[in-house]
Order: structure tokens, then sequence, then C-alpha cells
């Protein structure tokens, strides 16, 4: 299976539905021919099979155009988030070996007017498609080799099933292109014959303007975007009565969060899942547990096997913590990345037999639910103690006026570490150091509270929108 024959395939059956809705709209018949006739000019400009071309686009109909030429010509994209300091988006041309970067919208339109109505011809045994380069929240990104087996699997099946996506629904992207949850939704499209809006960005007003106007129908995004979005919805939920769905993930889902969005929107399903570049969706929610089970990540999904490992890759006992491994068949076939491009030691370290070491510190509980506590780097030693800082920021974030929270470890002179909360508050709102410990200390245990708490305006973010925690400790 090959994602130009799912293209294909909804051209021929659906040619005058809607498939991008943008700068300008198209239907599927024109977004076949124009992603045909764009292949067939960059193999004509003499890249080969496996060469790889950076996209370097804003959100938009030309980067769905430029990704999908990319795929059809035999072609690894690229995707290079706009959101990068140069310095990062330099690394990423570098490491990735680019033979060809497109940075301008005319660049695709020349390649569609150049080109001749033939899809070019690709190896069947090939099958690389994306190098889509991790956050970097511990170092330098790596990049994650993907195939087209991969993105059919996750988002041309397990999400049909999980949410019901398909013809009559319609998309909306508020994350960049260039991350793994922006580019699942353009992979929903190819596989269902979904709409697909793509505005240039995220913006809370335009979004319900367009929700409203467009009758979206789904949304996949990240807590931080529901949270931008909360104050529209709530000034007049009508305009969001068209949602059936509302999918997030990316970072921890707030229970009071989930709890808004339900009072205000109780038709709409919520659901949560829990997914990384290298393995895809790993656990989900549906709405009937978001509030059964508010601090789960989920049940693992079918089709994927799940073990947590000790520091001896020994497998813990139930219900203690461990890093948490998965697999999914060999690698590059289903969920699992092919490889780290360009870097085999790095690959040899993560994937061990097809299993696939997360970094993720988790726990089982008895009826099969996954609770992550920590990052594994993350993990905080104080006085011989375990403090997962994951579990100190679930709670820190509950507490009214809390926007964003980072706990990470700091020097201590008597204990080795010590907890340290670092708290954004949001406009309009007061939260003290006091107000912290005290809802710490009744929700957790006394060594786990926070002993510093720090205000800051903004937390240091990567282009994806990730805390980059090491800047936080770099500073304490």
């Amino acid at each position: 299976m090959k994602l130009p024959t799912f293209l294909a395939a909804q051209a021929s059956l659906r040619p005058d539905h809607t498939a991008l809705i943008g700068e300008r709209r198209m239907t599927f018949a024109e977004l076949e021919e124009a992603t045909t006739r764009a292949a067939a000019a960059l193999r004509g400009q003499g890249l080969r099979v496996g060469d790889r071309v950076a996209i370097a686009l804003p959100n938009g109909v030309d980067f769905v155009l430029a990704f999908l030429a990319a795929v059809k010509a035999g072609l690894v994209a690229v995707p290079v988030n706009l959101r990068l300091a140069p310095d990062e988006a330099t690394y990423i041309l570098g490491d990735s070996g680019a033979t060809k970067v497109i940075r301008e919208p005319s660049e695709v339109t020349e390649l569609v007017e150049s080109g001749e109505p033939v899809r070019p011809e690709v190896p069947q045994d090939f099958d690389d498609c994306v190098i889509s380069y991790t956050s970097g929240t511990t170092g330098k990104p790596k990049g994650a080799l993907l195939t087209q087996a991969n993105y059919i699997v996750l988002n041309g099946f397990l999400n049909q099933a999980m949410w019901g996506l398909g013809p009559a629904d319609r998309q909306l992207v508020t994350t960049p292109l260039a991350q793994r949850t922006g580019l699942a939704r353009v992979m929903n499209m190819v596989c269902h014959g979904c709409s697909l809006l793509v505005p240039p960005k995220f913006d809370a007003a335009r979004t319900a303007d367009l929700v409203q106007s467009e009758r979206v129908t789904f949304m996949a995004t990240v807590p931080t975007v529901a949270r931008m979005l909360l104050p529209e919805i709530e000034r007049d939920p009508a305009r969001f009565a068209s949602l059936r769905a509302f999918v997030a993930t990316g970072e921890a889902f707030p229970v009071a969060l989930k709890r808004k969005l339900r009072d205000v929107l109780p038709d709409m399903e919520i659901h949560s899942y829990y997914a990384m570049t290298e393995v895809g969706l790993v656990a989900g929610m549906g709405p009937a547990e978001q509030f059964a089970h508010p601090e789960a990540v989920g049940r693992v999904q079918p089709g994927v096997e799940a073990q947590l490992l000790d520091d001896d890759f020994h497998e813990v006992r139930h219900g203690e913590v461990g890093e948490l491994w998965v697999r999914s068949g060999p690698p590059g076939r289903w969920l699992t990345m092919r490889e780290y491009h360009g870097r085999p030691e790095d690959t040899a370290r993560t994937i061990r037999d097809g299993w696939v070491a997360t970094g993720d510190l988790g726990r089982f509980d008895d009826e099969g639910f996954l609770h992550l506590v920590d990052r594994k780097k993350d993990m905080i030693l104080s006085g011989g103690f375990n403090i997962y800082s994951r579990e100190v920021e679930l709670v820190i974030a509950e507490l009214p006026g809390v926007q964003a929270v980072a706990v990470v470890g700091v020097p201590d002179e008597v204990f080795g570490e010590a907890v340290a909360a670092y708290v954004e508050v949001a406009p309009g709102h007061r939260v003290t150091e006091k107000d912290v410990i005290d809802l710490c200390r009744q929700r957790i245990a006394g060594y786990k509270k926070p002993r510093h708490v720090r205000f800051v305006d903004e937390l240091p973010r990567n282009s994806t929108g990730k805390v980059v925690k090491r800047q936080l400790t770099a500073t304490s």
C-alpha cells in the first residue's frame, strides 16, 4: 500500500469533493493532478528516488502540495518548522542531507505548471516517506525516518477505528504541518477523504470563525490550543456546535480543562492519546474514560505491545514504575520508525529486537490503564526518594490561575536535589508560593512538594511548544 494510491482513489471516488481549504480551495481531482505534475517536475530536476527534499513553507495549501508531490516522486520529505531559529533549521538541513529546499509558495506553483501529468515510477520496495525531527528537549534533535506504511497503519486504519473519520468530516489544523500531529491530518485527508482546513497559523478568534463558517467537525491538537480556545468557546458555544470530536495529545491534558470543555460542549466527544514521533500512537482514551481515569493516558492500543523495564532490562512487578518499551512489529512496517537517519548507534540504543525505548517512566493500574510519571531523564532524586516531576506538575496545574508549570530538580546541599516549580500565571490571576505549596501538601507526600517556587512570565519552549527543562536547570 502506498499513499499516492489512496489519493488517486479519493480523486476517482469523489473528484469534486473539497480536499483542501486554505489560501485557495482544491478538490481531490485538482489535488491529484497538481501533485502528479509537481512530482514529475521534481524528478525532472534530476532528483533521484530516496533524495531528501526539505519543505520550509508555512501552513497552507502549498505545503500539502509540496509534501504529496515529494512522496509521489519517491523522495523523502524533511518538514522544517518555521518557528525554528536559523541555527536550528540549518542543523536539520545539514543532518538530513537535503539536496533541495522548497522555501517559497511560488516554487510549488512553478513545479505544478512545469510538470507532466504522469506520475513518476517508484520501486515498490521503496517506502521511506518523511524524516521527522524530534523536539530536542534534552539535546540535539534526531531525525526519525518514517515510512508510508507507518502513516497508513496509524492514520489510515487506527485513527478511523478510534475516531470514526470519513468523507463527511472537515478537519481543522491548529499546529504546524511540519510536526507529526499536523502532518497526520494530511494523512487522514488522503486516506479517508476528509476535507482539510489549513489556516496559516493558529489564532483563537479566527479559529472560532472558521469552525462556524466551515462547519468543522474534527480537531486534533494539543491541550495548549484547547486552553487558548476555551474563552472563545465559553463566549458563544453555539459557534462550535458542528464539532463532533476534539482530540488532544503532546502533553498532559489537565482534568480541569477537560471538564470545562465537557460542560460547555456536552455533545462533543473528548479523546486523548499518548504518542511519540518514533512509535506513533501508543495509548488512548475515549470520552467514557476521560473522567473515570483522569490521571492516565489510556490503555495500550490494539496491535501494540508494552512492557515496563528497570535499568537492568528486567520487567518490573505490576504496579511498579519502569521505563516504557513498546513494539508493533518490524521497524518501518507498522508503527515503529525505520531508524534514526544517519545515527546507527542511537538507533541501536533505542530499538532492541523491535522494542523501542520511549524514555518515559510509567506504571499500569489494575484496570490496565497506563500512567506516565515522568521522563526518565527528568526524575528527581531527593534524600533517597524518587520524585516524578510529572506527578507534581499535575497537582500544581489544578490550581486556579496556573497557566503552565514545569518541575525540575535543582542542587541541594542536604538532599542532593530539591524540587523546584516554575509557574506561569494566567493574566488577571494571582497565585502565591504559599498557594502552590499548600495544595501540594494536601495532595502529595511532603518530600515531593516544591522547596522552591519561581514565577516566570513564560516558560522556555522549543519550536513545537514543549518546555525545555534543561534551560530551567541551567539557570537555577
